[in-house]
Order: structure tokens, then sequence, then C-alpha cells
């Protein structure tokens, strides 16, 4: 069930926005996000509470926030990595649902579906930046999501 908590956004209005994604048998919920400085991103998959948190920045402007998408190891001794990241720039409350719930959605399917652990962050972010602006998205795109290609 899709309920919204927004003053300026009805449950029906917050429906429509994720219409097309993948479903879950968790509660979803749209709040607000009180910020301080300027809008940024914030969700929750609450595993125990079987509920999915959107929270959309109040008041909402559009807004750029960098994704980290993926990593490279770097050559040499130990442990180092090169961080692979887009700008996504959020136009409307919209985008900002539709991304958050791909995110949140992914780790939902590999908890409950899949039975993995949940914590692929990059993974997940992978999965909402190349799907939360298609009109339809299904679990074969998680799938895809979670097998990282090399570039050619």
């Amino acid at each position: 069930m899709i309920y919204s908590e927004l003053a300026d956004m009805t449950t029906a209005e917050a429906r429509r926005a994720l219409a097309g994604l993948p479903k879950c048998d968790y509660d979803v919920v749209v709040k607000p996000l009180r910020y301080r400085t300027e809008p940024h991103l914030a969700a929750l998959c609450d595993f125990d509470g079987r509920r999915i948190i959107l929270q959309v920045p109040r008041p909402f402007h559009s807004f750029k926030e960098r994704v980290y998408h993926g990593a490279r190891r770097k050559r040499g001794k130990g442990m180092h990595f090169s961080w692979l990241s887009e700008n996504v720039f959020f136009r409307s409350r919209r985008d900002v649902l539709r991304f958050l719930y791909c995110h949140e959605w992914l780790h939902w399917y590999l908890h409950e579906e899949l039975k993995k652990a949940s914590s692929a962050e990059t993974a997940c972010d992978r999965f909402a930046l190349r799907n939360f602006r298609r009109q339809r998205v299904t679990p074969e795109d998680a799938n895809l999501a979670l097998v990282r290609r090399r570039a050619a």
C-alpha cells in the first residue's frame, strides 16, 4: 500500500508517480524531508516494520545530487579505489520519488526475494540511476544492475 504524508501531495499522486515500477509487499510511505541548507536524497527500507519510507525535500526545489554507482580498483599495493559517479539533476518530486523507490526496492528485492545481504549500495544506486526515468521497470532490470558490466 502506498500513502502520502505530504501536505501538498495526495496518496493518488504518489501512486501515479510510482506507476510502472516493480511492486513489493511492504507499505510505501511518502514523508517530508526538512533540510537545513540544500535538498538531498533520503529514504529507508525498514525490514522489521515492513515498510519503505521515501522522503521528499520540503520545500522542493530542483537540485543536483552526486550518485556513486560503482568503483574500480586502482593498480598498486593495497585496496585503493576510484569511485564512479554521476551528477543527477532532480527536476521534480516525481523524479525524487522514483529514484528513491527504485533504490529501496532493490534493497527489498535482495533481502526478501533473493535472500541475500541487502547492503549493496552501489548496485542499488546503479539500478535506480538506470531505471528511475523509464516508464516500466521489471525485476529482470534489477538482475542486470546486480551484474556490473565492464565498459568496452
